[in-house]
């Protein structure tokens, strides 16, 4: 559940798209509403430096790209990234000098970060951004707002069910009506897959939580017999699709993209799809309180939330950043409309509190 996941379970569409990105964010902030700050006499625009933690790699360039150079453009304010470990922000925020003003993370840092009493709580009247804008309350937490969301689905071989495709987990699980070989996720990739197993065994959507544990564990011995492998990398699912080892899998969204578009056999279903969300918070003690909340507004505005859609596949958390995006993007986002009604937002809360004994007995049945 730490936001280092992220790179593995994404990949940037490609360089040409980040540029595109990039040039659309930058006319996009042009029309930006802004909002009030300290400014350098003349200018109109602050001097400050406003200091970002972020997990970093393609995720990272991705922000700067989309989101901290529009801000740049737009306030002046100037950012600097650090990719500083969870541990790491606590000791600096607990020793009372965080040398960083935003942190961007998952959201179950997010409720860790409170937990430890190291973040603000959220004035939500200086986040303009967020007033009516139809944010899942989910996200909207009292130290921390949700910014970005990915999904694990499922994804299956085109060619493998005489024409048929499976559109549920139940389907997934019905290896006679579907047959052949399944993968599911390692534990030491995620979090165990229970809400798949049940609703493989007919949960609704907004019954999962709190989670059936004997429930799902009495589903998962219902196919355990034709899971043939535990991935533990972002890549395996597609190696084994593509070796016809398996002939559906869980999958974080995304990874398939490059080998579908390159013709491979393979699709996603996004019936069931369990969404997660990284965001923002603000550590106690951050040097420029004002400029953290001018960032955490401007990310959340739709027109930078589509901005980094457009080359960054995860998904805006403001619906009203899907007016303008290009249809192609919506398709492939896991809070389109359409994903929405047919997915679900995984319960962080719930997992903090019982991820460790989940995860002993998921183990224990894997081992079995």
């Amino acid at each position: 559940m730490r936001d280092a996941r992220i790179d593995r379970r994404l990949f940037l569409r490609g360089v040409g798209g980040v540029t595109a990105g990039l040039a659309a964010a930058s006319a996009l902030s042009a029309c930006g509403t802004g909002s009030s700050r300290s400014t350098t006499a003349g200018s109109g625009k602050s001097s400050k430096t406003l200091v970002v933690r972020n997990s970093g790699g393609t995720y990272g360039e991705a922000n700067q790209k989309a989101v901290y150079d529009a801000f740049t453009k737009e306030t002046g304010i100037q950012i600097k990234v650090v990719n500083i470990a969870y541990a790491q922000l606590l000791a600096q925020i607990k020793q009372g000098r965080p040398q960083f003003d935003v942190i961007d993370t998952s959201m179950a840092d997010v409720v860790r970060f409170k937990d430890e009493d190291a973040t603000e709580a959220l004035d939500y009247d200086r986040l303009k951004s967020t007033r009516n804008a139809g944010i899942a309350e989910s996200l909207m937490m009292s130290h921390g707002v949700g910014k970005n969301y990915w999904a694990s689905v499922m994804a299956y071989r085109t060619d493998a069910f005489d024409g048929k495709k499976p559109e549920s987990w139940a389907d997934f699980w019905d290896t006679k009506a579907f047959k052949g070989s399944r993968a599911l996720q390692a534990r030491d990739a995620d979090l165990p897959e229970l809400e798949f197993a049940l609703l493989a065994d007919g949960v609704p959507l907004d019954k999962l939580y709190p989670l059936d544990v004997e429930r799902a564990f009495k589903s998962l011995d219902n196919i355990r017999g034709s899971v043939r492998k535990y991935w533990d990398t972002g890549a395996l699912p597609g190696v084994l699709l593509g070796r016809e080892e398996v002939v559906a899998t869980s999958v974080w969204h995304g990874r398939l993209d490059a080998l579908i578009k390159g013709g491979s056999p393979l699709a996603y279903q996004w019936n069931g799809a369990r969404r997660q969300s990284n965001g923002f918070c603000i550590p106690k003690g951050a040097a420029n309180l004002d400029a953290a909340y001018q960032l955490v507004d401007f990310a959340l505005r739709p027109d930078i939330q589509a901005a980094y859609a457009e080359v960054y596949p995860m998904a805006p958390v403001v619906p009203a950043a899907y007016k303008k995006l290009s249809s192609a993007a919506t398709d492939n986002l896991a809070s389109s409309p359409e994903h929405l009604k047919s997915g679900f937002d995984l319960d962080v809360e719930w997992w903090i509190k019982n991820e460790a004994a989940v995860s002993k007995r998921w183990q224990e049945w894997v081992n079995a």
